[in-house]
Parts: C-alpha cells; structure tokens; sequence
C-alpha cells in the first residue's frame, strides 16, 4: 500500500522533505507549499498556524504521516492535537518544544541537566538587564525569549549595542510578546556546526553534521539571515567530536526531556560552537534547519520515510544505521533587499536548464495563473549539487546557480570556505 505524507510548510525545508518522500514512494500532500512542491506533490491551501486546519486536512486525506516542517505549528501543539485524532505525527509535542520555543526555557534546562553551554542569565526587567551589561562591560549575545522569525538575537560587541538590544525587544516590542523575557549570554568563539538528531523518545539516529552560513556577503559580511547556505558533512565535526556531542549534549537531553515528562520524538537540531575540539551548545530548535535540509536530504543514505514514521510512532530500532553518501552543497539565490525588505513578483527563468547532478528546492516562490514562477520571499531558491567530493559538490551547485535569473537576484560566492580551505 502506497503511503501518503502530509507535509507541513512551505520552505525549501519542507521541498527537500517532500522531494525525498516521495522518492521513496509516498504520495505527498504539502500545506501550504510553494511553486516547487507542486511539481513532487499537491498543495493545499492550509496554513501552518491553521491547527484545526491541519488536523482536518490529516484526517479527511486519511493520511499515513504528517511531518511538521517549521517551528510555529510545534509550539502551538499541533503535534497534540494531530495525536488526539489518532494520526501518526513527526514532531515533538508542546511540552517538549519549548526547547525552540523558550530560549528561558531550553537555558534553565541546560543548567539544571549539566549539558554544556555559554554562561547566561535571564531578565524580564529593562532596567535590571540593561544595569547587568553595564557591569559585564565584555561582548554579550542579547535573545528575545520567544520566537522571532529568526531575527530576535543580537551579538553586541559594545555596552553600546547590548543595550539597544534590550531596548528594541523590551521596550520597543520590536518582536512583540517574544522580547517580553530575554536571556543575556556570553559570547562563545569558535567555528560552528548543526548537528541534527531524529528522536524517537529514547533512541536517535544522527544525520550528517552540517554547517551553515547565516551572514549575508562573502567572508561572512554583513547582517544576518536566515541562511545563505550550507555544507555537509562538516570536518569540524570530527569522529572525536561527534561522540562527545552525544554523550555531552544529546543523550543527556533526552534522558532530561523524558525525566521531566516530555520525552523528546521528532529531530533535535543543535547548533554547535566548537572551539578546538570542546563542543557547547548555542541553542536547539526543534525542526530542521533550513537551509541545512536541502544538504541532509541528498547525504542521508537510508529511507526517509522510513526514518521519520519510526520517530513518529515512537520506534527507531528498526530503521537502518546512518550513513553519508558523499558531500552536498546548497547555495540560496535571495530576492532583491534580502534580508531588510525583500522585493516579490520578479520572475524566474532558467530553471529548466540545471543539470541532473544539481538541485532546486523553492523557498519564497509561487507559480502564477500564466505558469511562470515569481518570487515570493527573501530566500527564493536553495540550489545546490551533490558530489563524492565537496569539491565537486561546490563546482555542481554554483554551474546551476549560474543557469537561474532573476531581477535583483544575490548569493554568496563562498560557500562551504572554511572546509575547502
């Protein structure tokens, strides 16, 4: 019997997924999708924050599977709600998703269960938080509690930029109830890495460790984003370290997750500093990274449809030993004035000309009544190759990025630097 897969999204995250399940056989339904999606499945006119929505799409579709792509919907509950139906869902519940959804939390949990991480502190005060990086008077990371998009964190180098940080979430509202509560950290140094972890409760299967590229311009310019790209695997990510993430940070988070009563089922997405060898953990986030997916898709080795059903159903003793297949590279071609105000409706040409050895997965896109496909979003595209060597992983992705167009289109030339070097 042909499985059917209910994917929740409408990123290029969500495309990778959608893309690989149904290589795998699955048809597959994508909520709310994009113009990319509906080349491997069907859309549907949910949206991700429509819990009642999805549970009836879900179960009117008599789907198999739903697999919750962003973050929003996993702190609504939507996994609760889908369970109470009586429908298998990939994804934690909310309980355990205030470990994305409470930067406040996730710290306090850190602390009480010994798991490595940056010193912090947490305020709900202005007054008291801005009289603390007074005194620190040393580089400081400023997190808005809850979620932001993205947006919500502040590496200030200044006294100076700490307390514009704490203005903008507490006082402005910049990110509205999220910058109610901030945590204040210190600033961690070293390289990064994700490092992704699909949980069954107890058990986990650790897919190749990824490294992201969240700056804008080359040399890691300019301001944030949500991602410019990413490469996987990562060496600095070595044998050595991986073993001390798991015994460190993973296991010890699952065995607290589920000592605190919210066993963990879904992916754990850690975001690494790794500083000679001495993983700490940044944050978790309780989905996968995106752009970190369209690389994990492509270097996974087994089933996923396989690998994310048994997470669901709260059994991974059946699904095959990880392994990697090769290197991917994925470089994201955004819209023009990404990341402060991103134009739309440009149209997209030369997707049909990518070679079979690369990869698009369409992020901010929609496909018009006349059939051509426009942007939509500040992340537009995530084209990428894969290869047995990162080398030709990166010659792949950046020979299909060269065949797309469109008016205002920008990408970094750099992409996957620090292992290439």
């Amino acid at each position: 019997m042909r499985q059917r897969v209910l994917v929740v999204g409408s990123g290029a995250r969500e495309h990778a997924l959608a893309s690989a399940l149904a290589a795998n056989g699955a048809e597959v339904l994508i909520a709310p999708g994009n113009a990319g999606t509906g080349g491997v499945g069907r859309n549907v006119a949910v949206a991700i924050d429509d819990i009642s929505g999805i549970v009836e799409l879900a179960t009117r579709e008599q789907v198999t599977l739903v697999v919750i792509g962003p973050e929003l919907p996993l702190t609504l509950g939507v996994i609760d709600a889908l369970e109470a139906r009586g429908v298998p869902a990939f994804g934690p519940s909310r309980a355990a998703a205030r470990l994305e959804g409470s930067k406040a939390f996730m710290k306090r949990f850190l602390a009480r269960h010994r798991i490595p991480t940056a010193a912090f502190e947490v305020f709900d005060d202005p007054a008291r938080a801005i009289a603390y990086v007074r005194d620190a008077r040393r580089p400081l990371v400023v997190k808005a509690d809850g979620l932001a998009a993205g947006k919500g964190v502040v590496v200030a180098a200044t006294t100076d930029e700490a307390i514009e940080a704490i203005d903008r979430m507490m006082c402005r509202h910049e990110f509205g109830v999220a910058g109610n509560v901030i945590v204040i950290e210190e600033l961690l140094t070293g390289e990064e890495a994700s490092f992704h972890v699909v949980c069954d409760g107890s058990r986990c299967v650790a897919l190749a460790p990824a490294q992201d590229h969240k700056r804008v311009g080359d040399g890691d310019s300019g301001p944030n984003t949500g991602g410019m790209g990413a490469y996987a695997p990562a060496p600095v990510v070595s044998r050595a370290v991986h073993e001390r993430v798991m015994r460190t940070i993973v296991e010890p988070t699952l065995a607290g997750m589920a000592l605190e009563g919210a066993p963990f089922r879904g992916v754990l997405f850690a975001g690494l500093m790794i500083d000679r060898g001495d993983p700490k953990l940044l944050e978790y986030n309780v989905r996968f990274g995106d752009p970190e997916t369209a690389v994990l898709v492509p270097t996974y080795g087994g089933d996923w449809f396989s690998l994310l059903d048994g997470a669901a159903r709260g059994d991974l003793s059946g699904v095959e030993a990880p392994r990697t297949d090769g290197a991917a590279v994925c470089v994201v071609m955004a819209a023009a004035g990404y990341p402060a105000k991103p134009r739309i409706g440009d149209v997209i040409a030369g997707l049909d000309r990518v070679s079979s050895d690369a990869f698009v997965f369409h992020a901010g896109t929609v496909r018009r009544d006349d059939g051509a496909v426009v942007t939509a979003g500040g992340r537009v595209l995530c084209v990428g190759g894969r290869s047995d060597s990162l080398e030709g992983a990166v010659r792949a992705a950046y020979d299909a990025v060269a065949c797309i167009h469109f008016d205002g289109e920008h990408h970094r030339s750099d992409i996957a630097h620090r292992a290439l070097r």
